[in-house]
């Protein structure tokens, strides 16, 4: 099987890089936004939406600045493609922002990724009270 597409996008945040960390790399603060619930054992996490449930493995992480998960299915399917949630802050403006970089099944199916990941984000940013 071929490789899927990968793409990235960024939207900018008003929170602080600590704050972020919190909610992008444990299962109570995943659970907050991006799926209805998230159980983690060790580098393993279940995201569980309303009637489905995707298993991805945490293949790394660095405090304060990123998170990368593999989703179990692709890893059987022998795809090397992931998905990464960093937080990036301008070095002059001190401007936050989430980049996500994800991978699609073809072209066809970027905007459409690129809309889910725009739908949770709009569900954190409220999270956060920053929308």
């Amino acid at each position: 099987m071929d490789d899927k597409v990968k793409f990235e996008i960024e939207f900018p945040i008003h929170a602080s890089p600590q704050l972020l960390y919190q909610y992008i790399s444990t299962p109570s603060g995943l659970s907050e936004w991006f799926s209805d619930n998230v159980n983690s054992r060790g580098e393993l996490f279940t995201f569980i939406w309303d009637d489905s449930e995707e298993q991805a493995k945490l293949l790394n992480k660095k405090s304060g600045e990123r998170v990368k998960f593999r989703w179990i299915e692709d890893e059987e399917d022998g795809l090397s493609c992931y998905f990464e949630i960093r937080i990036q802050v301008d070095e002059i403006t001190k401007d936050v922002s989430l980049m996500i970089t994800d991978f699609a099944d073809d072209d066809d199916e970027v905007a459409e990724s690129k809309m889910l990941w725009t739908n949770q984000i709009s569900s954190l940013k409220q999270v956060l009270g920053s929308a």
